[in-house]
Parts: C-alpha cells; sequence; structure tokens
C-alpha cells in the first residue's frame, strides 16, 4: 500500500495533456489529465487528500471537517478537468495555507501590499489558475467593454480610476482578472489594487490567494465594531490604510476596487435571489475626498459582478474567520458601467452614490439576464 501523502506526490507529478483557457485572448493555461482519472471519484480523491493532510504539521484537528468539506466542493466543482488535476491545485492550496495561514511562520499583511509574483512562485497566477476551471467560460460574459476601454486609457494617460463593485464572493479578485483577460487586459488586471477587510488577510485558507493580490487592507465599518477592545487599533490602522491610499493616488495611473458596501451580496433565503448590497455613502465620500487630495484626476466607473455561484458565502455575516467553504462551476460575469462624475461638494455627495449604486444595480440585472437569460 502506498503512503497517501506519497501518492498525493506521484500524482502531482502526472504529465500535462490539456490545455484550458477562457475567453479567446487569455493565455493558455496547462492543467493535468491522466488515464488514471476516470477512475478515480470525488470521494475517493477527497478520502486521498484528507488522509494526506493529517500528516501536515500545524493543521488544528478541529479544522479538518471544514477542510473535508471544501476539498469535496472543489474537486466535485473542478472534476471535468481529471481528479488527479483538482488533486494537485487543492493540495498546493491546502499546503500554502498551512505554511502561510497557520503557526509562526503566518504572513502579516501591511496595510498596503505588493503582489508576491517574483521568485520561485508566483501566487497571483495560482489563485488565478485555482479558480480557473471553477468558471464556465461558454456562458461568462463581460459587458461595458466601450467603458473598460475608456477607464483603462484613462489609467495609462495617468490618471486613477475607482472601480466602485458589488461583491458576491471570495474570488472576486480573480474573477475580475479571469473576466478582463478574456477581453485582452490580462496586464491590466493584475496591476489592480483591492480593499481588502480583515478576513481576507487573517484566514489561514484565504491568505496565499491574498498574497497575490494589490491590497490595501482595511477593517469594514460591519466588523470594526465587532471587538470593542480592538476599536481603536482598528480605527488607527484604518487611518494609516487611508494615507498609503492618498500616496497611491498622488503617483497616478492606479486603479483601485472597491465594494462600497462593506461585505458581500447576501442571498435572500425566502426568494433565493441574490440583490446586492447597499452601498455606503460615506466610504464612497472618503474615496472622493482622497481623489480630490491626491490632485490627480480620478474616474469613478459602477462595476457590477456576478460572481455568487462559483464561491456562495454564508446567509448570515459571521465576523470570525473560518467560515465552511462552497464551491460551484458555473459562468461569472463582470460589467464596467458608465463613469460617475465626480462633481459637486459634500452637498452632492447622495447623489453621487445613489447614482453609482442605481447604475451598478441596472448593470447587475443586465449582467444576469445575458449570463441566466433572467
Amino acid at each position: 500500500m502506498v503512503f497517501p501523502f506519497l501518492l498525493l506526490l506521484l500524482l502531482l507529478q502526472l504529465p500535462s495533456h490539456h490545455a484550458f483557457t477562457i475567453g479567446t485572448t487569455a493565455p493558455r493555461h496547462t492543467v493535468l489529465r491522466s488515464s488514471k482519472s476516470a477512475d478515480m471519484t470525488v470521494e475517493e480523491g477527497t478520502k486521498l487528500v484528507v488522509q494526506g493532510i493529517k500528516d501536515v504539521e500545524g493543521i488544528p484537528e478541529e479544522m479538518l471537517p471544514g477542510l473535508e468539506h471544501f476539498i469535496t466542493e472543489y474537486l466535485t466543482a473542478t472534476s471535468s478537468t481529471g481528479i488527479p488535476s483538482a488533486i494537485q491545485r487543492i493540495t498546493t492550496c491546502l499546503k500554502l495555507g498551512a505554511t502561510h495561514g497557520l503557526g509562526p511562520s503566518k504572513y502579516t499583511f501591511e496595510t498596503s501590499h505588493t503582489a508576491l509574483r517574483s521568485g520561485p512562485f508566483d501566487y497571483y497566477a495560482f489563485g488565478n489558475d485555482f479558480f480557473r476551471p471553477c468558471v464556465d467560460p461558454t456562458s461568462s460574459f463581460v459587458g461595458g467593454v466601450d467603458n473598460l476601454k475608456q477607464a483603462m486609457s484613462q489609467i495609462e494617460a495617468g490618471d486613477n480610476v475607482v472601480f466602485l463593485a458589488n461583491h458576491q464572493s471570495e474570488a472576486d479578485p480573480q474573477v475580475v482578472s479571469l473576466m478582463l483577460e478574456s477581453v485582452g487586459y490580462a496586464e491590466e488586471a493584475s496591476k489592480i489594487t483591492f480593499l481588502a477587510g480583515h478576513k481576507v488577510t487573517t484566514d489561514p485558507l484565504a491568505i496565499p490567494f491574498s498574497m497575490g493580490r494589490n491590497l490595501l487592507c482595511i477593517h469594514s465599518k460591519k466588523h470594526i465594531d465587532s471587538d470593542p477592545t480592538q476599536k481603536d487599533f482598528k480605527q488607527k490602522q484604518n487611518l494609516k490604510t487611508m494615507g498609503s491610499m492618498l500616496e497611491m493616488l498622488k503617483v497616478g495611473s492606479r486603479c483601485l476596487w472597491v465594494a462600497p458596501s462593506g461585505g458581500r451580496d447576501r442571498r435572500n433565503v425566502e426568494t433565493g435571489d441574490v440583490p446586492i448590497a447597499g452601498f455606503d455613502s460615506k466610504t464612497i465620500d472618503m474615496f472622493r475626498l482622497m481623489a480630490r487630495k491626491s490632485k490627480k484626476e480620478c474616474h469613478f466607473y459602477p462595476f457590477s459582478m456576478v460572481s455568487y455561484d462559483v464561491c456562495p458565502p454564508p446567509d448570515s455575516v459571521e465576523a470570525g474567520v473560518g467560515e465552511l467553504r462552497n464551491v460551484r462551476y458555473g459562468p461569472v460575469g463582470v460589467w464596467v458601467g458608465e463613469e460617475t462624475k465626480n462633481e459637486g461638494g459634500l452637498e452632492a455627495r447622495h447623489k453621487f452614490c445613489e447614482n453609482a449604486e442605481e447604475e451598478c444595480e441596472k448593470n447587475y440585472r443586465l449582467l444576469r439576464k445575458e449570463i441566466y437569460g433572467e
């Protein structure tokens, strides 16, 4: 009998036979196939990976049920690429999570983080390639391409661009990259800076994916009061992040992605609908203020996202980390709305927020119609 972890290592060295792409302009990314993959079930693959991680030092036993659920979900969602290939990706994910998300070597994020791409491991490519097999390329959609083209031209000219987005899943940064990649903006997508809440920089499974992203780390309004003893520290950290963002905007040619709602959209458990969460006007006010202080031209675009089904979040907001991960195979989409003009002072702030949210909502519905026919 081959020791489970050694068998995992053998699977990781299977020859490559298949390439999977999203869109016509995306670079080809190789995934593994083997004649053995048809003979291995999801249950067998899950058992193999679980047996292997039980021997990995540093993974607490209480995490194993949640990890087993995540492994099963991922292998099921990506089984079309072959179970051995899916095992390779999920094993890499778990290994990175154990290395950088647990114990004394846990990775610590500064308020401003630059994607780790040089050296022996490209964390940005890892994140994209992990979620790529979860996305149905034939039914996915990118809308507002002319607006996207305009935004990218403005960035190239030295202006700043802020995408005001709804937020649906933990995979949203990867969805943004895959969708922009599919319409010819792979390089530009890799340079986007995401406003990141505390969960994606402290959760063991999320940390490796976050390491591959340009981030401004902030405590959202939904969680800043979760622990009163930490509120003062969180507020000071947010101020430091705002300082980092201002310096970034002063340089110019920056693209920021922010979810003004402060969290992910949640499913209506009674209807099954997934409405976008309302934009917080104070968050948008802060970005408009930073844009003015930077003395650089800044453009704001509503950015609608459909990605809920790939990584459905819990139906209720949880302050802590370690939520149960669900993974599905399905279509995703983004839609870049018309630019919301940054005009007027404080008296115009509510109208600006309303216009941005209405445009995001309108295009979100159009996006769902394109993808699901709703």
